[in-house]
């Protein structure tokens, strides 16, 4: 078996922040357009939007109006079909945002559900009575505060597992889920080739809200929701599917994404990224990751997958601060050779990898974001709010510390394209809707796409290998030392082929036999081969 989205690059776009065409200082899809000749110039296959659709931009587009209107800050429906055009004629596929699990409160859907308790649409969304005069239980919401919302007109509260501007969608509903097939088939047959599944491992509720369980992943009927949806919609296209799934183990993305499960093509995991988080505090109070759980997580990924699932692989997404400055070191003397090793390490595993836009240019986490103020993410406004200004569990100081290792918005600040006012992303003296990253001057696309020692062409290389070595794509894995704590060895096998790939995650020199091999060097971040002796932030790959 060998499917196209398996060879596949993906390259994902956060339109608000990618290129501003019309100087409001929001990235729209024109400006997407505008750049398609860069994204094909770094070799990827496919490109993943952010959500385009009509929103009132409570969690920026998470909160859909109108599954099938362009968000008019990004452009109009015509502006979308030429970027789809424009990108088909270059090669280039679309996969889309699908956001069902919740809509926006101001969908039309829930604008007639909470009219009354007996509107045809009251059940495309989850309403129960209170409980001894508050919420039916008390789970709580992913942005804070409870996950149920009390409405006035109906006595009845209302489920929402993010902000309460995201009532959930019942997927008991017959007719809901018909409606979102329909919705779904609209795009497919406008030419879009997939989709990227928002939470799609919580549509299936517990029939029973009683009590303190937690909610809501994994639930009793999704595996059945996600074969009906295949059955129905997905299986009469060539399309790539890719779910994100928080807290699925591998034993579990085997029934989500088996090659004999009828349900997703692949999904992704968030194993990997909770190895710096805090117990309580999550994101907000940051502890130094372990190397050897990092390793032994991803490996796991990949050893219980292969040849029964397919992985993805990603380090960086909107939701997750920039990898080199998580996992490697931003600083200047560093920032170049360690966003290459976090590169290889990730690519010459087995799955389809996802660049996040500036993921390829080695952009940072914004070091001169100093104030809440300078922060526009729901998620960390609330719980700055929470934690720090209501229960003073936290200082502001620590905070603002956890908000610049892990927030979000380390992801969103514009696209750096220019060291020109604005970085390029909009026109000089145009306020964007978030501020730039202050390394902008230095960190631009302008400075790498030509350099052959950038991290831009580092990331262009792995793409080209990537089409000449079916290793790559196809070969087994196998972690080397695993107990190693500064250096990530792994090896790959296909036929008679063996790929060895040898990772040093530290600034400080480190010497391993595993690292010397007589082997063909097909990409490393030094010039030289130093045999045994790995420099800083090195990362080798061997053809052997």
């Amino acid at each position: 078996m060998d499917k196209w989205w398996q060879n596949a690059v993906v390259y994902q776009v956060y339109p608000r922040s990618f290129q501003d065409s019309n100087n409001d200082g929001i990235g729209d899809l024109n400006g997407i357009r505008q750049r398609l000749g860069y994204i094909k110039d770094l070799g990827v296959d496919v490109i993943w939007l952010n959500p385009i659709y009509a929103t009132p931009n409570d969690d920026n587009g998470y909160d859909i109006s109108d599954y099938e209107a362009i968000n008019p800050e990004f452009g109009t429906m015509a502006d979308f079909d030429a970027l789809l055009k424009e990108a088909h004629a270059l090669g280039l596929k679309i996969i889309m945002d699908l956001v069902v699990n919740h809509t926006s409160d101001e969908h039309a859907w829930f604008i007639e559900s909470r009219k009354s308790r007996v509107n045809a649409h009251r059940d495309y969304y989850i309403w129960r009575d209170p409980v001894d005069g508050h919420a039916p239980n008390d789970w709580e919401g992913g942005f804070g505060g409870s996950a149920w919302q009390l409405d006035a007109t109906t006595g009845q509260y209302y489920l929402h597992l993010f902000s309460k501007k995201q009532p959930d969608l019942n997927w008991r509903n017959p007719a809901l889920r018909n409606d979102v097939y329909a919705m779904m088939r609209r795009w497919l047959d406008k030419g879009v080739d997939g989709f990227r599944m928002d939470v799609i491992n919580f549509i299936s509720k517990t029939a029973d809200f009683t009590g303190d369980h937690r909610p809501v992943a994994n639930g009793p009927h999704v595996h059945e929701y996600l074969q009906e949806m295949h059955q129905r919609v997905l299986q009469d296209y060539d399309v790539m599917t890719v779910g994100e799934t928080p807290g699925v183990k591998p034993e579990q993305a085997l029934q989500y994404a088996g090659y004999t499960a009828d349900e997703l093509n692949m999904v992704f995991t968030f194993q990997h990224l909770g190895v710096d988080l805090d117990a309580k505090y999550g994101r907000w109070v940051v502890h130094p990751f372990s190397l050897v759980r990092l390793k032994q997580i991803m490996s796991d990924w990949q050893v219980a997958l292969h040849g029964h699932a397919w992985n993805s692989l990603y380090w960086n997404n909107h939701d997750q601060p920039r990898v080199v400055s998580r996992f490697g070191d931003d600083s200047a003397k560093w920032r170049v050779q360690s966003a290459k090793m976090l590169g290889a390490v990730l690519h010459f595993m087995e799955g389809t990898p996802y660049i996040y836009q500036g993921e390829e240019l080695g952009m940072t986490n914004p070091a001169n974001f100093k104030s809440i103020t300078d922060y526009r993410d729901i998620e960390i406004l609330n719980a700055y709010q929470e934690l720090v200004t209501d229960k003073h569990e936290l200082t502001a100081a620590q905070m603002l510390a956890g908000i610049h290792h892990s927030g979000r918005d380390n992801a969103r600040t514009p696209m750096q394209w220019t060291a020109a006012p604005n970085a390029g992303f909009t026109a000089a003296g145009v306020t964007p809707w978030i501020g730039l990253n202050a390394n902008y001057r230095t960190i631009n696309a302008a400075h790498e796409v030509g350099d052959p020692d950038s991290v831009f062409a580092f990331y262009r290389q792995m793409n080209v290998l990537r089409r000449q070595y079916p290793i790559i794509v196809h070969g087994d894995y196998e972690l080397l030392n695993p107990e190693d704590e500064q250096v990530w060895a792994y090896r790959r096998r296909l036929d008679d082929q063996t790929l060895l790939v040898v990772a040093n995650f530290t600034a400080a020199t480190q010497e391993r036999p595993v690292a010397r091999s007589n082997g063909q060097l097909l990409l490393s971040n030094y010039d030289t081969d130093a045999g045994a002796i790995l420099r800083g932030f090195e990362v080798k790959v061997y053809l052997l």
